[in-house]
């Protein structure tokens, strides 16, 4: 069974900084894109952040120059460094694995963790 968890949110304060993790199964990991999504109250999900299999990353330009994302084939995992946190970067945090195979797409999503960034 194909499994997404995430884990490493909380409550934060404005400035202050979270590490967000991701474990994907070892079947999909490798082969897939990795990105990390974020929906906040009353609004829809929206790409943060993108890893290649080669390691290639994209940002929104929302988060460039605060988040990092990064991914260790070794252990499945990617990661999202949070910096520089804002009010506005309160949401819920959603990783999502992505690959084709013979012209199928394959989508995979977490359960999400949740960010609060308030002072």
């Amino acid at each position: 069974q194909v499994q997404v968890v995430e884990s490493g949110g909380g409550l934060v304060k404005p400035g202050g900084s979270l590490r967000l993790s991701c474990a994907a199964s070892g079947s999909i990991f490798s082969r897939s894109v990795m990105h990390w999504y974020r929906q906040a109250p009353g609004k829809q999900r929206e790409l943060v952040a993108t890893i290649t299999t080669s390691g290639s990353t994209n940002y929104a330009d929302s988060v460039k120059g605060r988040f990092t994302i990064s991914r260790d084939n070794a252990k499945n995992a990617v990661y999202l460094q949070l910096n520089s946190l804002k009010p506005e970067d309160t949401a819920v945090y959603y990783c999502n694995a992505n690959y084709i195979r013979l012209g199928i797409v394959y989508n995979y999503w977490g359960q999400g963790t949740q960010v609060t960034v308030s002072s």
